[in-house]
This record gives structure tokens, C-alpha cells and sequence, in this order.
């Protein structure tokens, strides 16, 4: 069985299919932004989420829905869950049976 590649961080993202390819530095986009330089390295080196705070500015700058970003986050984020709960939770969680679904909606 091939191995799964790891999930890509929305960083690698920003860095490799907006910056790079538009020529902005991440000092340039800090600061175009309106934040702490570190902030946008650590993202970009996978070491920081994106949040909404985040997603509102990047999604302002870029002409992006703010879900664009927020979604890359989180879909990151489940990818990294599932690879780190693989197998557990089918065994440490019973699927709920559909009558007594239906007999708790009452």
C-alpha cells in the first residue's frame, strides 16, 4: 500500500501559490497586513494556525473569500486528527444505531 503523503499546511499554501509566484517577501505581506512579521513566518513554516483574525486580512488583501483561508485551516487540521486517531475511533466509539437515534428525537 502506497504511503499517504502528510496533509499540506495552509502556509505552504500561501507561501508557495501566492507569495512566491507574486514576488511578495513575507516581511512585505506583514506589514501590507497590518501584523507582526513573525506572525506570517510562523505560518508559513507551518508553526502557526490561520486564524479568523488572519483569514479576514489575507482574504482582504488577496480578493479571497475569508473561508477560503479559514477552510484550508481546517481541513489541515482534520487530515492531522484522523492521521493521529487512525483506528481509534472506530474502536473507542460505537456508531449510534439509527432507532435509537429516532426514539431520542422522541
Amino acid at each position: 500500500m502506497a504511503k499517504k503523503s502528510p496533509p499540506v499546511h495552509p502556509g505552504e499554501i500561501l507561501l508557495e501559490e501566492f507569495l512566491q509566484p507574486m514576488g511578495i517577501s513575507p516581511c512585505r505581506l506583514a506589514r501590507d497586513v497590518s501584523v507582526h512579521p513573525r506572525r506570517i513566518n510562523e505560518i508559513i513554516r507551518g508553526r502557526r494556525s490561520i486564524t479568523a483574525d488572519t483569514a479576514l486580512r489575507l482574504s482582504r488583501y488577496f480578493g479571497l473569500s475569508e473561508r477560503f483561508w479559514l477552510n484550508l485551516q481546517a481541513r489541515y487540521d482534520l487530515e492531522v486528527e484522523k492521521d493521529r486517531l487512525e483506528g481509534r475511533l472506530e474502536t473507542e466509539i460505537r456508531v449510534l444505531a439509527v432507532n435509537q437515534l429516532a426514539h431520542a428525537r422522541g
